[in-house]
């Protein structure tokens, strides 16, 4: 009898041992789990490749885009839905720009279609100026992994060399070229978030041959 009344109790403190057991397995991975998505979503240039483009062709005067820049931001349209790069597709989804300003708006108003085709918000926080914001968005904020900036030429050497590259070997003399406008720099990054080096392309995109047929991996 009383070895019968017993069992229950074993039982019972078998169960409280279990339940105890898990709560404090639950309790040490909680925080590592928390540590680890935490980790995932601030993952910033890990895996990633960034594409630098400059604002498109500008009119004689005015904030905006000359005819020819207008035909061009509506050409990246389908140029960046059918781009590929060393054989793989490169579709963007995270589309910077630079904040308008007195003077321009050609940077948002080069991606704007783009914008609104892939259904991606245009990040727009920063100044031409900004480099460091711009950099430290990139590299520590949560964002994906394919990579679109357009900004205003002067700067691009610079920003090129912040995210890793280097500027002369992909530009005449580490310089974008004033007259330049169908140029596309490509940068890639390596698991850890670090700049592969001897990665950076220089693509000449031909907007004049049907967007299936451009090939992105071509360097010049």
């Amino acid at each position: 009898m009383c070895h019968e009344s017993s069992s229950p109790n074993r039982v019972n403190r078998s169960r409280l041992l279990a339940f105890a057991l898990a709560f404090l397995i639950t309790s040490l991975v909680t925080p590592v789990a928390i540590s680890a998505a935490l980790e995932a979503k601030t993952a910033g240039l890990a895996d990633a490749t960034v594409l630098i483009i400059r604002h498109a062709e500008k009119p004689d005067s005015g904030t905006g885009l000359s005819p020819a820049g207008e035909a061009r931001a509506q050409a990246y349209v389908g140029y960046f839905q059918h781009l590929t790069l060393n054989g793989a597709t490169f579709r963007p989804d995270t589309l910077m720009a630079t904040a308008d300003s007195k003077n321009s708006a050609r940077e948002r108003l080069t991606l704007e279609p783009l914008s609104q085709t892939l259904g991606i918000p245009l990040d727009l926080r920063f100044t031409t100026k900004d480099i460091a914001g711009l950099v430290h968005a990139l590299k520590s904020e949560g964002h994906r992994k394919s990579v679109l900036i357009a900004w205003h030429h002067g700067t691009l050497p610079q920003i090129i060399e912040a995210l890793g590259g280097d500027p002369h070997a992909v530009l005449p003399d580490g310089y974008w070229p004033e007259n330049v406008f169908d140029a596309v720099v490509v940068l890639r990054y390596d698991h850890h978030g670090k700049f592969i080096p001897g990665s950076e392309q220089l693509i000449r995109e031909d907007l004049a041959n049907p967007p299936g047929l451009i090939r992105g991996a071509n360097s010049q």
